[in-house]
């Protein structure tokens, strides 16, 4: 499993971060499904090269968000995306359009939008400005499985 996570040191986003944006990428991707066990706090921290405390906070934060657990006998588990997160994307709420496969992609798509900026050093509300920016240039299609008109 480790061989899908690594991280850059010299990048402006904090280790333990970079773990939780890949492992939730994963997670929301499909690449790890409910149930998958997750490496040992140790055992990572050490094939990353990194203090076990950095990985520990990773998985603190996943589990905060409903995407792990840490059953006793088990070690650190995949529980999959939360129930009340809207289409997948793990915001509650944010009323996006799709399930399943579809919102996986995309929010896979996000988390790796927030890597990419956050490597190239763009303030959190560039990258969004950035994403309205671009959002703006796109017409908006109908809601609904189908968008033609009869």
């Amino acid at each position: 499993m480790t061989e899908g996570i690594s991280v850059d040191l010299g990048s402006a986003t904090p280790p333990y971060e970079q773990i939780r944006l890949q492992i939730s990428a994963l997670i929301a991707a499909g690449g790890l499904t409910a149930g998958t066990r997750l490496p040992a706090v140790r055992s990572l921290a050490a094939d990353l090269g990194l203090a076990a405390g950095t990985v520990a906070r990773a998985y603190k934060e996943l589990e905060q968000a409903g995407l792990i657990e840490t059953r006793r006998r088990n070690g650190t588990v995949v529980v999959g995306l939360p129930a009340n997160s809207a289409a997948g994307t793990g915001v509650p709420g944010s009323g996006g359009a799709g399930t399943g496969a579809a919102a996986a992609e995309l929010n896979a798509a996000v988390e790796r939008l927030i890597l990419a900026g956050t490597k190239a050093g763009l303030p959190d509300e560039e990258l969004l400005a950035l994403v309205r920016v671009t959002l703006q240039r796109h017409p908006k299609e109908p809601a609904g499985p189908s968008s033609t008109v009869e």
